[in-house]
């Protein structure tokens, strides 16, 4: 199956070929076909998996047959809201790079800068607008923005947007929409919350699911390293300097953990940075150009930070701290080994991190090698403390998410690989639900 096949119209096909894609990622195969009839969409696919162009070009596409020569300033007809300040910019960078060969106009908006610029180009009008919830709630309030235009809204990242605190905001903006409209939702997870969300959002749809527990295929190379928390820093050091596999992404569990990282690192002469919730936009834009321009090697980021971060080259991923939260370690090692590439996925856990490797695999339904060329090697069969052995980590979290086993897509759009179901107005719950609320972004 190629884009041609999917009925894409040239304009759209020339921008892809010359960023030299020809073939649809699972997710864009099956949510193509579907949008372009004009049908609501609820997918279920994490970071990775060429999920923006599965909405992107079928919205460029209706919007360029069905534009007119409307004369007066442009209305905004697409709105895409995400979380993120560093997604939003990706997302934008997207639909520029695939309506270039059309007369279609777009932007993006966000806090954490200054509005002038951005208020200088929803005057010039635009057609599609991509946008942070707070920023756009701020600037329709100041008379910037009107939302009775919108024929096409995206709800992207739902579960971050609802971890983040966002769920007021997002239910404003949904009132302020128009009842005759195209709506698409996305989630790497469909907790409770979200599919009530979706609920209220969708017409009528359909479903469109990849399964993410496909991201620990085998060309991501996994292994553990058992370390105490006090000589994680000594060994991440020890790795970087002797595995130099390139680009590296190392997670850590908190803004405070990714500084102190960070600082490290540079005291060993190793060129580094973080992003996350505290950097003002400047500093996470400068890094994250950087690393994308092979400036700098290793990025040291916070999970909500890092859903923004858009490198097809990714060879190796350090889990810094274990997450506790079992999916978001399949979220982090499909950073690496997308497409056809290979990648290596390392993580190191300590004595309370325990109760919390052991949830992963149960997850994942995989033992991951213990890597036993550690300088700083922790007994992996030193008892766990009493407050692991009471349940430190997310016992009997939900794993439907995760469960089904499917064969990888084929594409050459940077992608987590994994089968794809397809769907009428089905339900289905995930893991994911009652995590505490996060700072915004």
């Amino acid at each position: 199956m190629t884009f041609k096949e999917l009925g894409i119209i040239d304009p759209i096909l020339n921008a892809l070929e010359d960023k030299g894609y020809t073939h649809p990622t699972p997710i864009q195969q099956q949510s193509i076909p579907i949008l372009l009839k004009g049908k609501d969409l609820l997918g279920c696919a994490q970071t990775g998996t060429g999920k923006t162009a599965s909405f992107a070009i079928p919205i460029i596409q209706q919007m360029v047959e069905k534009k007119s020569d409307e004369k007066g300033k442009r209305r905004i007809k697409a709105l895409i809201v995400t979380p993120t300040r560093e997604l939003a910019i990706q997302i934008e960078e997207n639909f520029k790079e695939y309506s270039k060969n059309t007369n279609l106009r777009n932007t993006v908006i966000f806090g954490g800068v200054k509005q002038g610029t951005q208020t200088a180009a929803l005057r010039q009008g635009v057609d599609i607008l991509i946008a942070t919830p707070g920023r756009l709630l701020d600037l329709i309030s100041q008379k910037y923005i009107t939302l009775r235009d919108i024929e096409y809204f995206v709800l992207d990242e739902a579960d971050q947007m609802l971890d983040m605190g966002f769920i007021h905001d997002i239910k404003k903006i949904i009132a302020m929409l128009p009842k005759q409209r195209q709506s698409l939702f996305f989630s790497a997870t469909m907790p409770k919350a979200s599919a009530e969300l979706s609920s209220q959002i969708l017409g009528d749809y359909e479903r469109v699911d990849i399964e993410p527990e496909q991201a620990t295929a085998e060309k991501v190379e996994q292994g553990i390293y058992f370390v105490s928390k006090n000589d994680k820093a000594k060994l991440l050091v020890h790795l970087l300097e002797t595995e130099n596999k390139g680009a590296t992404l190392v997670f850590t569990r908190t803004k405070h953990g990714a500084d102190k990282v960070v600082k490290i690192l540079i005291n060993h002469n190793i060129t580094a940075a973080a992003i996350h919730g505290n950097k003002s936009q400047p500093q996470r834009q400068k890094a994250l150009s950087a690393f994308k321009e092979g400036k700098m090697n290793v990025l040291v980021a916070t999970d909500i930070a890092a859903r923004g971060i858009d490198v097809s080259d990714m060879p190796l991923v350090i889990n810094y701290d274990l997450p506790n939260v079992s999916e978001t370690y399949v979220h982090r090692i499909g950073r690496t080994g997308r497409a056809k590439a290979s990648g290596t996925a390392l993580s190191f856990c300590d004595q309370e991190e325990k109760a919390y490797l052991k949830d992963i695999q149960k997850l994942i339904s995989q033992q991951i090698p213990v890597i036993k060329e550690n300088p700083y090697e922790l007994d992996p069969n030193a008892p766990m403390s009493k407050k692991e052995s009471n349940g430190g980590g997310q016992r009997d979290r939900s794993r439907s998410a995760f469960q089904s086993k499917k064969k990888p897509g084929q594409g050459t759009r940077p992608q987590g690989s994994g089968g794809v179901k397809s769907s009428g107005s089905s339900s289905r719950t995930s893991a994911g639900g009652n995590r505490a609320p996060r700072r915004r972004d």
